[in-house]
């Protein structure tokens, strides 16, 4: 079985597992309410999409 012949170093190991990193998906924001969503999602706050209302979401009392 093969060996290697010398030790993978940090650098050569971080290296090679750069394009293995997280990224955060776009967000754009609300129009009517300023909540940040996902692209061509119904806000989740407010229930608009595209300046209408789509849903209608319960108020919150505290």
């Amino acid at each position: 079985m093969a060996v290697p012949f010398r030790r993978t170093s940090k650098t050569k190991k971080r290296m090679r597992r750069t394009h293995l990193k997280k990224t955060i998906p776009g967000l754009t924001i609300c129009p009517n309410c300023g909540a940040a969503l996902k692209p061509h999602r119904v806000c989740t706050k407010c229930g608009y999409y595209k300046n209408k209302e789509a849903v209608q979401v319960k108020k919150e009392e505290k």
